[in-house]
């Protein structure tokens, strides 16, 4: 059978940083077996994977890039018309698409919404189509309102045929990280791609840096013109991600798991396999982070460790419970033993492969690589899952 899940263990070390803020300006945290640990949220994660590497739109052309923003109808469908169609008409147009794309929250309130490229190009289509048609026809700001309404309908059906005949039409991070629309449900992708919240493996180390500027043209004046303080933190941090490989290939494909044996070609899996391979790499080697130009948050993963199953995934985190000392050493051999227990307890023999800085760590029946042979395992994992037959 073929492995059905991808589970990515990682460790990640960073010093003097502050990698995500919470309302307060200050770093996330998460109390953890009876000790608080410095946190990086999934979100911020997964934005810093598919904005920055591997991932990003200009690594992977190949694949339509996601937007997400609370102004996808006033920037990238109204404000192209501006200056062309009169501002009434525009405000009673933007008014209807406001609610189309974003629902009864279409005012003020609005949330961001995460939308693929072909999708916005296909609102903004219909968009133009119905304000260059008010224009022509004279319409006052009520008619091109019930104009769009009109529209409404015929627009939704359009996204749903849209959907329904284009690859990827919500983009690269929709088909790896889903995504919810409540105006419309049909529109709603589940996530192939399970991210963990980060954490330090031992009690937080933080500090409030106090930080003063210099007035460079200030001659007659000694010390600071500005002082202030902001929290930094050091950690060695435990991260986590799940693929869903079928999951996976269905949303880049637009085939769903019950007709991919049959219907799959080998360029298709070869897509999927890249995708995953490009993923590694992101997880071990783009750093998330804030305060670029005064910490340079960046790090590569000492430890990567990439597990395929056909059972239910299982987190290391347990492993860090009881935090460890703050030594890459420590946290290895915590993560190693864990793993140990629980192979030894309920034997779910999942082939394994890692990476690790640390020559002396072994994780059981692992084989050691360095980095790029795992993504590539990991690649030839999605890839070795087309049928003998398989179709081209």
């Amino acid at each position: 059978m073929f492995p059905r899940f991808l589970q990515i263990h990682t460790l990640h070390n960073y010093t003097a940083a502050l990698l995500n803020r919470d309302d307060a300006g200050q770093a996330k945290r998460l109390p953890y077996g009876n000790a608080l640990r410095t946190r990086i949220s999934s979100q911020c994660l997964k934005r810093h994977w598919r904005e920055t590497g591997p991932l990003s739109k200009k690594e992977l052309p190949a694949l339509p890039a996601s937007l997400r923003s609370r102004e996808l109808v006033t920037k990238e469908m109204r404000q192209p018309l501006e200056g062309q169609i009169d501002k009434e008409i525009l405000d009673a147009i933007e008014s209807v698409f406001q609610k189309l794309v974003y629902g009864d929250k279409g005012d003020s309130s609005r949330q961001p919404l995460l939308l693929g490229v072909p999708e916005v190009k296909y609102l903004a289509a219909q968009f133009r189509k119905v304000a260059e048609e008010a224009a022509a026809e004279g319409d006052d700001a009520k008619q091109a309102k019930k104009r769009a309404e009109d529209l409404f309908k015929s627009v939704k059906d359009g996204l749903k045929a849209m959907r329904e005949t284009t690859q990827v039409p919500a983009g690269l991070a929709a088909a790896l990280f889903g995504r919810m629309i409540t105006s419309d449900t049909e529109a709603n992708i589940e996530a192939p791609v399970y991210v963990a919240h980060a954490f330090t493996t031992h009690a937080g180390e933080d500090e409030d840096d106090y930080f003063t500027v210099v007035d460079d043209l200030a001659e007659d004046e000694t010390g600071a013109s500005h002082i202030g303080e902001t929290e930094l933190t050091s950690g060695l941090f435990y991260g986590y991600t799940v693929i869903n490989i079928p999951g996976l290939v269905a949303n880049l494909t637009g085939i769903s798991e019950e007709e991919q044996a049959e219907k799959l070609t080998p360029e298709q899996y070869e897509l999927a396999g890249e995708v995953v391979r490009r993923l590694i790499h992101a997880i071990a080697e783009v750093s998330p982070g804030a305060k670029l130009g005064s910490t340079a948050p960046f790090g590569y993963a000492t430890t990567v460790l990439v597990e395929a199953g056909d059972r239910q995934p299982r987190s290391l985190a347990g492993a860090f419970r009881k935090p460890t000392a703050p030594r890459f050493e420590e946290a290895n051999k915590a993560m190693t033993d864990h793993l140990a227990e629980l192979e030894e307890n309920y034997a779910t023999n999942e082939a394994r492969r890692f990476m690790s800085l640390d020559k002396t760590s072994e994780f059981t029946g692992a084989q050691r690589m360095p980095l790029p042979s795992l993504a590539e395992w990991a690649k030839d994992v999605v890839t070795s899952q087309v049928p003998a037959n398989g179709h081209s």
